[in-house]
């Protein structure tokens, strides 16, 4: 892989726009997203051009000056506040509610704070009652095919997109960021947001879910082999999720009058992570491994869903009889299924025809690992990961 340029560091992130948005509309706005996804890159770029303070919650220095927050806000009260890493200082929304409440009455409605978080249940639940009405939550995914280019696909899919990840002078050198990454998550982040787990036993946990990429959940299944009860596995998976580094996709549940499988399927967020864990350290190795399938799938997904429309819900569809889709998005009035293939060459199989006849979606799209778009007849599209965002994207304009 070829060396980048400090120059092509700064990657404009798509959720810019978004977000100047939200701060426009809403007094607080929440960005989430794991460590290192460029939460702290972002806010820093929409504060330009506008009176700003930026304080680091993991500095004792930044936190001291929080002991008394209420006053030291007050004086801040013509400048868009960033606070990152908002969960080191608990309590902290009971305060920012008052003096956003303040705001208002001074004919301040919007952009007060920026509030950064990497975890979402955590922002979730310290929020929920205090700053109802008051702000609005925005997930920054990591890097996607839209925003590095359809022609850096192949190393995005292997690197990731984490920023630090993606961008790294080679692909040993991305591979010992996201190892370095995984050790600092679970030796220092994840025990600051759920109870004490011994590292080698989540380390362990993590992989097993890599291998699972893609798969149902069984949770017995884990247990017997982590040697501890369903449970404990229910908790770490849960933690898992709220941190947002894995995703539980949902099966489609309709009266459709079949047997539905009704395990959620298991991926890791980022395909960067999955191949760290898995030991694969180059894109050959990344094709000839069996997880190949699996860890295109997940990729495919998480590019989808950073595109979809805000409110946007994602589920699969399986029957006890084999009909499946791969993705099913449903936003508005809109339901598509999409089914996934890393060929350039797709076939479809039976049961994805049985399925949509269950779901009725409007539209019927198969991403591709190829360049080209055509269509499969039956009102299918066959169109790459760039092409299904592109149309995400516009159904959001539209």
């Amino acid at each position: 892989m070829e060396f980048r340029s400090i120059i092509a560091i700064m990657i404009p992130r798509q959720k810019t726009t978004h977000i100047n948005e939200l701060i426009g509309n809403f007094a607080a706005v929440a960005i989430l997203g794991p460590r290192q996804v460029g939460k702290t890159t972002l806010a820093l770029q929409v504060a330009e051009g506008r009176p700003s303070l930026y304080l680091d919650l993991e500095l004792e220095e930044d936190r001291i000056k929080l002991i008394d927050p209420a006053t030291y806000l007050r004086r801040q009260k013509d400048r868009l506040v960033i606070l990152d890493e908002v969960h080191r200082v608990p309590g902290l929304f009971q305060t920012l509610r008052g003096l956003i409440d303040e705001g208002r009455r001074e004919g301040r409605r919007s952009g007060q704070f920026i509030v950064l978080g990497s975890a979402s249940i955590d922002l979730l639940r310290q929020s929920g009652e205090s700053l109802a009405g008051r702000i609005a939550f925005a997930e920054l995914f990591p890097l996607t095919v839209a925003e590095t280019g359809a022609g850096s696909q192949s190393e995005l899919w292997l690197r990731g997109g984490f920023p630090d990840s993606y961008l790294a002078r080679s692909d040993r050198t991305s591979l010992a960021w996201r190892r370095d990454f995984i050790q600092t998550y679970l030796q220092r982040d994840i025990p600051q947001f759920g109870p004490r787990i011994a590292a080698e036993t989540l380390r362990r946990f993590w992989t097993m879910l890599a291998h699972l990429q893609g798969g149902l959940v069984n949770q017995a299944d884990i247990a017997r082999a982590l040697a501890v009860d369903g449970k404990t596995v229910a908790s770490y998976l849960d933690l898992m999720v709220d941190l947002l580094l894995v995703r539980r996709l949902q099966p489609w549940h309709a009266n459709v009058g079949k047997r539905l499988v009704k395990s959620p399927k298991i991926y890791v967020r980022d395909s960067g992570l999955v191949h760290a864990l898995l030991q694969i350290d180059t894109y050959d190795a990344l094709l000839s491994h069996p997880k190949v399938g699996d860890s295109w799938e997940g990729f495919v997904i998480e590019n989808l869903l950073a595109a979809a429309p805000d409110g946007t819900e994602a589920f699969f569809y399986r029957t006890s009889r084999g009909a499946e889709i791969d993705l099913v998005l449903q936003f508005g009035a809109e339901r598509w299924a999409v089914e996934i293939k890393r060929t350039s060459t797709p076939k479809l199989s039976k049961g994805f025809y049985i399925a949509c006849e269950d779901i009725q979606p409007t539209r019927k799209f198969v991403v591709h690992g190829g360049v080209d778009a055509f269509p499969m007849g039956e009102g299918i599209e066959a169109v790459t990961l760039g092409g299904a965002m592109s149309m995400l994207a516009g159904d959001v304009t539209e």
